[in-house]
């Protein structure tokens, strides 16, 4: 059994990172930051989704193979960050302009790739290999846990872009955002697991790529305000 201070510097090694990334990425709305107890509020729900995710990854391992399991991991990951997302945070009055949808699903995703990593870090800890511990940090901080905000933050994206339409369309954008996350998540899970070292580099590239364009749309999100009503003035027959 690993010793306490094995567990220590995994719970670290997943949580400084994650916690960095949160730093940057609250900066992109530092005009209009959220509140502070409903990040760390949605980062606690991220991190409680790890261990409700585990026995539907486990049992999509043992009943299917393949791209098919891969899927169903991603869709596993993606629906319990976006319901974490939901019960949290995302009914709140607190939440009520677009982008809080991007930093919210962005926090809760940090939060969960914080603990997912934790565990990643526990093997080559517990066996005395720092160097293959601090190796698989910075693959992860680098890789999977932009995946993560990737992918949650298509999901905010649509919930934001649908943010003053009709119900009906919201749903629509929601369960196209959530399909969206899916196949990202998948396909970057696949090509890792595919990949051997020389294309690595392209699939974390193709991250980052997705990062910037994120970073585009998070601008455009900010930018968007509720569509003036237009108001007819009715003027009665023969009124000068």
């Amino acid at each position: 059994m690993p010793e306490l201070s094995t567990y220590t510097y995994a719970f670290l090694g997943g949580l400084l990172p994650a916690l960095l990334w949160l730093w940057f990425w609250l900066k992109e709305d530092k005009k209009r930051p959220e509140p502070r107890g409903l990040i760390v509020f949605a980062f606690i729900a991220g991190m409680i989704a790890v261990p409700l995710v585990l026995p539907l990854e486990k049992f999509a391992a043992a009943h299917f193979t393949g791209f098919i399991m891969l899927v169903l991991w991603s869709a596993s990951e993606e629906i319990l960050k976006y319901l974490a997302a939901f019960f949290s945070v995302l009914k709140r009055k607190e939440m009520d302009e677009p982008v809080d949808a991007v930093m919210y699903m962005i926090t809760v995703a940090l939060g969960f790739a914080a603990l997912e990593n934790t565990f990643f870090l526990l093997n080559p800890l517990s066996d005395g290999n720092v160097i293959g511990g601090i190796l698989t940090g910075n693959l992860r901080f680098v890789g999977a846990t932009l995946l993560h905000v990737l992918a949650s933050a298509t999901i905010g994206l649509a919930i934001a872009l649908s943010f003053y339409k009709s119900r009906a369309v919201k749903r629509i954008y929601l369960l196209t955002g959530i399909a969206l996350a899916v196949i990202l998540h998948s396909l970057f899970n696949f090509f890792i697991m595919e990949s051997n070292g020389d294309q690595l580099f392209t699939v974390f590239l193709s991250v980052w790529a997705g990062i910037i364009i994120l970073i585009l749309l998070l601008e455009k999100v900010k930018r968007m305000r509720k569509p003036r009503k237009l108001f007819i003035r009715k003027t009665k027959h023969g009124a000068k």
